[in-house]
């Protein structure tokens, strides 16, 4: 029995992925019909080939690979002896130099690919790829072989090269190498890893270099998941092929960049990703993130607030002035909530003005200005100059030091409708850090009308949620009243073929606090955060944890995810 398989075997359990007979049956019976342990384990004991392959390359360290990304011109042809390939299931995947890439779903047979270094005379690397996806892509390449035609790639994505993608013309790219990058495999890995991204519905990806290991993460639904793990020496072609169409400098390594995507999927479909380098000790970091123009056509109705909140919500944007602050950590859908608001209020009679930091989404009828620290077109200066353009209603990205806040509430004070946002944690903590910002007390009181906080939980997928019990003191000590727990149902995640760990999608989680006459004398009289949020709660105003609960009770999202976020 070879170290990798036992290797293997040891994780699979640990993973839960099978059991302990399973893996003793397995590494018995594959050498007696001529099989490798993975494949017995995928055919028999039906343990899906992609989790096998993330725990094998999480095991050993080795590189995991989308086979579906490869095509014909990365795939060399009669390089290694097509007896080998079959004899040991693997699949040459690239040819540079003085060695060979080998794809293999199976580390236990490592040691004998000495056989193909000598035949080759090449020296080896390898990937790990899923059981299925190999076996199907080796089966298309042997019998192609034989017609002297090889067309891999075909079978997987038809669509890739249809992939159009734009860089952001604003940008100017000072590089002459970028002639030199139109390498068919790296072109069709990146498209295929944003149409991933997209099918996914991730909001972000994460491509990361570190000194012996590279991988690409997809963060959907709020959470991080290794996507892929692409070989070690493609992290500098991958990542100047995005600076490429991102209209970025690719000579530039030392220095963070930022440029933009428009990937166009349809003649009436297009999606943005904002990307951003950063140089790390191993190389260069980069993060896209996907901006859906779709999101900025949402309607308040939309979001999920209770109709208690929706109504106040509306109320207050339909204000001639004032202040609407929108709170809470990166990513948990301020940017949407700000533009279904300038969504409800955009028409012909009003003019409306924002100042971003970006632009993340056009809106058509809404004079849009792009920060630029650089040259010192901040917040502040932006908003000077909105208001000598006569404007109904500003919507100021985030609001980052006093005098961005003092020139906001200003406006707010004098006939303007102000939107923005704070990173604070709650509703009550929004109005203590305006008043550390030196925002005294009466200006608080008396500009702001309206604070949302709010987060993003995961939403239960509907397939395959299953009831959960818990003990009743557990239940009240989370925030549940003893009147509720009687007819309570709550459901816990559990993982199908159609979500993603039990989760399908999000949800908003709200906590609406209008500034009542008792709120604005607990601000007059500066009182901290505890005291409001005491204001707000005898008011009869949902906490984010009380909201979240009632999505719980509700069978929405778990009771965990409702503690993990609030």
């Amino acid at each position: 029995m070879s170290a990798q398989r036992s290797g293997l075997a040891k994780r699979l359990v640990a993973d839960q992925l099978i059991s302990c007979a399973q893996a003793q049956w397995a590494m018995q019976s594959a050498p007696n019909d001529d099989s490798t342990f993975v494949s017995r384990l995928t055919c028999v004991a039906g343990v899906s080939p992609a989790a096998i392959a993330h725990s094998a390359a999480d095991e050993f360290g080795l590189p995991l690979l989308d086979l579906n990304t490869i095509d014909q011109g990365a795939i060399p042809q009669r390089l290694v002896e097509p007896k080998l390939i079959a004899k040991y299931g693997i699949l040459p995947i690239l040819h540079k130099k003085n060695h060979v890439v080998l794809a293999l779903s199976d580390p236990s047979i490592i040691p004998a690919l000495n056989e193909i270094n000598f035949q080759t005379g090449l020296r080896s690397e390898v990937v790990l790829v899923a059981d299925d996806v190999l076996k199907t892509a080796i089966k298309n390449y042997l019998s192609q072989l034989e017609d002297g035609e090889v067309d891999i790639a075909a079978a997987y994505s038809p669509h890739l090269d249809e992939l159009h993608l734009v860089g952001d013309e604003t940008t100017d790219s000072h590089s002459d190498e970028s002639e030199q990058l139109d390498e068919t495999p790296i072109v069709r890995f990146v498209n295929k890893m944003l149409l991933d991204a997209i099918k996914n519905g991730a909001s972000d990806i994460h491509i990361e270099i570190y000194e012996r290991s590279y991988r690409i993460r997809f963060r959907i639904d709020g959470v991080l998941h290794t996507a892929t793990r692409p070989p070690h020496n493609f992290a500098s072609r991958i990542a100047s092929r995005i600076k490429v169409i991102a209209k970025l400098d690719i000579s530039e390594r030392r220095l963070p960049q930022d440029g933009h995507i428009k990937v166009k999927l349809a003649q009436s479909r297009a999606l943005h990703f904002r990307v951003s380098t950063l140089p790390t000790h191993w190389g260069e970091k980069i993060v896209l993130r996907l901006l859906d123009p779709a999101s900025a056509r949402l309607g308040i109705e939309s979001l999920g607030y209770s109709d208690w909140q929706k109504e106040q919500v509306l109320q207050a944007i339909s204000r001639h002035q004032g202040m609407v602050l929108v709170t809470g950590p990166t990513g948990s859908g301020k940017t949407v909530s700000l533009y279904a608001a300038l969504n409800f209020l955009n028409s012909g009679e009003i003019n409306i003005a924002s100042a971003e930091d970006p632009v993340e989404i056009n809106v058509e009828g809404v004079n849009q200005v792009s920060i630029s620290s650089k040259i010192g077109l901040d917040f502040a200066t932006t908003l000077r100059a909105l208001l000598r353009q006569d404007p109904d209603v500003l919507m100021v990205g985030e609001i980052r030091d006093r005098e961005t806040a003092e020139m906001a509430i200003k406006a707010s004070q004098t006939g303007h409708l102000v939107l923005s946002t704070l990173h604070t944690n709650s509703a009550a903590e929004t109005l203590s850090r305006l008043r550390f910002m030196g925002i005294p007390p009466y200006n608080i009181a008396t500009a702001i009308t309206l604070i949302i906080a709010q987060r993003l939980a995961r939403k239960l997928c509907d397939h395959c949620k299953e009831c959960a019990e818990f003990p009743e003191k557990v239940l009240r000590d989370q925030g549940f009243k003893s009147t509720e727990i009687k007819h309570l149902q709550i459901y816990k995640a559990k993982g199908c073929e159609k979500c993603r760990d039990g989760y399908r999608g999000r949800l908003g989680i709200y906590e609406v606090v209008p500034i009542t006459p008792a709120i604005a004398r607990t601000i007059m009289d500066d009182g901290d955060a505890l005291k409001i949020a005491e204001q707000a709660r005898a008011a009869g105003f949902d906490s984010l944890r009380r909201a979240a609960l009632l999505k719980v009770s509700q069978g929405l999202t778990s009771l965990e995810e409702a503690i993990r976020l609030t």
